[in-house]
């Protein structure tokens, strides 16, 4: 009886994967992958923008009082931006992805693959440069650069530093996890074209 059950629960499976387009393990796997790295890269900078906006400190100096946010910094400004436009558009392709995980016919999924690739590219592109923008400037808080005369300022606003410095994680943890989509979508669309 429970052998027969669960022959009925694998037949419909079967049918319902075959339905769906999905009878092919390698396109299911590669839009599971794609569908889970999209919903990281979602939580990651859902939780860099979080961060990065609510980093503020104030501190007196000579009785006067100075503040140490985000929007203070065109690089900083510049992240979140970007990592705003990468978390809508990251949103919308996972949409994508379910739409092709629900279609029904698999081997026109070629020009879904490229575009999947060219989107994750630019998004990969857009969070190296909020990413490299924002350390730079972070570097020049934490170390200073005496050559030119800028002293270092997290040892006074230390708290807003390692907010953004947690928050900079974040974004690197979005922008790898777009450098594996990349690759993955990349090698998708090697293996459908030679076949």
């Amino acid at each position: 009886m429970a052998s027969q059950t669960v022959r009925e629960k694998s037949s419909f499976m079967l049918q319902m994967e075959s339905a769906l387009g999905l009878s092919n393990s390698s396109n299911r796997k590669f839009l599971i992958a794609q569908a889970t790295l999209r919903v990281l890269i979602i939580a990651f900078i859902v939780v860099a923008i979080s961060v990065m906006v609510t980093s503020v400190q104030s501190i007196v100096l000579l009785g006067f009082t100075f503040k140490a946010r985000y929007s203070y910094s065109s690089a900083f400004k510049f992240l979140v931006g970007a990592e705003a436009v990468v978390c809508v558009f990251s949103a919308l392709s996972l949409i994508f992805v379910y739409i092709l995980m629900n279609r029904s016919k698999p081997e026109s999924h070629l020009t879904s693959y490229f575009l999947l690739f060219l989107h994750d590219l630019v998004m990969m592109i857009l969070m190296t440069s909020g990413c490299a923008a924002a350390t730079a400037v972070g570097y020049i808080g934490r170390y200073g650069e005496e050559q030119i005369g800028w002293g270092a300022v997290c040892d006074r606003v230390g708290k807003f530093c390692n907010r953004t410095v947690v928050s900079l994680v974040f974004s690197y943890l979005a922008f790898f996890a777009y450098l594996a989509l990349t690759i993955v979508s990349a090698s998708k669309l090697m293996s459908r074209a030679t076949e």
